[in-house]
């Protein structure tokens, strides 16, 4: 996509710390990381949104982030990783790792409850889509 910063690095036009590569996938260290050796990985296709990304890059994108995840928690001395999903930022389907510290401080998304009855309803609602 023309206009898609990902697209972009992955054709060489914006540089990046590139951490890994092969015929589908990149991972990079992100510019505005959340802790140090905060990185993306990103399949090279242009996929928006990760619901509409084939099955096979779903998978494998998984398994590459595995083998980051253990390779960020051992060279940043890492309590744990944290993987996330969000993707309003860039409209190109990425995984964000970042190592985590226990008692690090770093927020937290926030919490609610639901009311009664209510997540009956969500439930039948999602299951009935599904």
């Amino acid at each position: 996509m023309e206009n898609c910063v990902f697209c972009k690095i992955v054709n060489g036009e914006i540089p990046s710390n590139k951490l890994y590569e092969d015929d589908k996938f990149m991972s990079f260290l992100t510019i505005e990381p959340v802790s140090r050796g905060h990185l993306l990985i990103i399949p090279k296709e242009h996929i928006v949104w990760m619901q509409d990304a084939p099955d096979e890059i779903i998978s494998e994108i998984y398994k590459i982030a595995k083998k980051l995840m253990h390779a960020l928690k051992k060279s940043m001395g890492a309590d744990y990783v944290q993987l996330s999903v969000v993707g309003e930022e860039i409209p190109h389907f990425h995984i964000h790792l970042f190592s985590r510290m226990y008692n690090d401080g770093l927020l937290r998304f926030p919490h609610t409850r639901y009311k009664d009855g209510e997540a009956e309803e969500i439930a039948k609602k999602i299951t009935e889509a599904f």
